[in-house]
């Protein structure tokens, strides 16, 4: 107490001074202060009978009428700036709106989850590029556009609620279901990446509004509108995949998104799974059939790509249609495979067995009694991915003993003149090896590896 005393009243009065002035300093954690909140304000009038208002043109709002709102956008990350954002609704929002105010930190004093009330005698309506706004005025080239309201007029016109701060759940949405009813209001898009072009890249340009590119596993694009000035714009964007929450913007015919901070982004799973490409081509096709006299363990069967590019397999099969059966006994999947311009694709049953006799492997190994297993009676069909016979050999329902399709103890040969599949069997097309020589196949039985020619057209 003797110390005390002994300190001289100028500096006891300059030490209270600075208490007092730092007590009333907000922070991020400020509240409003008592007083601040209004509870008699009623709202007549809704968001959309307000937009109805607007027909082409900004106009000044002349009677009291009053909306009530959520607070859904903040400018503490500095993604927004001059702008505050609201919609009708914590849940299931019908319509939101844009406000333009002169106002800086605005989330010390309106929070996300806030409920407002917003006196609109006196402000102006209008619509820039899809974007329906309320504020101020200025002129452009003769023109009124919205502009923002100034500072000391914020509090005449957007009053909080004294309602307790409430959780807004944002709208889950896909992006071909997005609206404009939308627009100024809070969504969420799940299974969405950032696309691949630009995943080295910062979220935006220093002191430039840059868009970057979303897409969800559909392929569907939407853009990410980042601002120059906020304090993540030198952050790498996320290389995952997951959900953003976002509020929905519109330039003209392009939906946008806003967030309010990087925790609007949770992209911690593994990406979109490339998409399927899927091909036809009349000319992929069957070029031989193989049934060995010597050897049944070194069958096989060729496909060809006759065209100028590549052919990925994705959604082909070899279907094969057992003696005289309608429906097929085993259906062989081509994913995966792609064959190369006037390329080879050699199918084998038994690989160990085929690079024993061949002396080389083949490209695909697949299991017994499947399409490149056939003992020379059967019907062989290859269909595209869209469930288009792009070739047959064989009549599906006619055992082959005896008649033209026989290939048993030997093979079934395309013949060289023949550039595109067939989906109806034409024996001329072929030169059938078997060992009865019937219907005007050739009684000539093959052997493993001599009579065969697998990967060679």
């Amino acid at each position: 107490m003797k110390c005390l005393k002994k300190l001289p009243l100028g500096f006891l009065v300059r030490w209270c001074s600075l208490f007092f002035i730092v007590s009333c300093v907000k922070d991020t954690n400020f509240k409003s202060p008592e007083g601040f909140c209004n509870n008699q304000l009623i709202a007549n009038v809704t968001f959309k009978e307000v937009k109805n208002r607007f027909k082409g043109e900004v106009i000044q709002i002349q009677e009291d009428l009053v909306i009530e709102g959520y607070v859904i956008s903040s400018d503490q990350a500095g993604n927004f700036f001059g702008t505050l954002h609201i919609q009708d609704h914590p849940v299931n929002p019908t319509s939101g709106f844009q406000i333009e105010i002169d106002l800086r930190d605005s989330y010390l004093f309106y929070e996300i989850g806030n409920k407002v009330y917003v006196k609109l005698k006196g402000l102006f309506l209008g619509k820039s590029k899809g974007v329906y706004k309320i504020g101020g005025v200025f002129t452009s080239f003769g023109n009124l556009s919205i502009g923002r309201l100034p500072a000391h007029a914020v509090r005449d016109h957007i009053f909080l609620s004294c309602d307790p701060i409430i959780e807004i759940s944002p709208r889950v949405i896909a992006i071909p279901a997005l609206s404009e009813d939308m627009v100024s209001t809070l969504i969420e898009l799940d299974n969405i990446e950032v696309i691949e072009e630009e995943l080295d890249l910062t979220f935006a340009l220093p002191e430039k509004e840059t868009i970057r590119s979303l897409k969800n596993c559909d392929g569907d694009l939407i853009e990410l509108l980042n601002s120059g000035y906020s304090n993540f714009r030198d952050t790498i964007l996320p290389s995952g995949n997951g959900s953003i929450t976002a509020i929905l913007y519109k330039e003209n015919n392009d939906y946008q998104l806003i967030i309010r901070d990087l925790d609007d982004m949770d992209f911690q799973n593994e990406r979109c799974k490339e998409a399927e490409v899927l091909m036809t081509s009349d000319q992929i096709f069957i070029t031989e059939i193989a049934d060995p006299d010597n050897n049944a363990q070194a069958r096989f069967i060729e496909l060809y790509n006759a065209g100028s590019e590549p052919i990925p397999l994705n959604g082909w099969f070899l279907l094969r249609y057992t003696n005289a059966n309608v429906t097929p006994g085993s259906e062989l999947d081509l994913a995966g495979l792609i064959i190369d311009t006037n390329s080879t694709l050699v199918i084998s049953p038994n690989a160990l067995e085929f690079e024993n006799v061949y002396g080389f492997p083949p490209d695909i190994e697949v299991g017994r009694n499947s399409a490149a297993d056939s003992n020379g009676d059967d019907n062989i069909v290859l269909i595209d991915p869209f469930g288009t016979i792009i070739d047959v050999f064989g009549l599906i329902g006619e055992d082959g003993s005896g008649t033209n399709h026989e290939f048993e103890d030997g093979k079934a040969e395309r013949n060289l003149n023949i550039m595109t599949g067939n989906p109806v069997y034409t024996f001329s097309e072929w030169t059938i090896y078997n060992d009865t020589g019937g219907s005007g196949t050739l009684n000539i039985p093959q052997n493993a590896p001599e009579d065969y020619s697998p990967g060679i057209r």
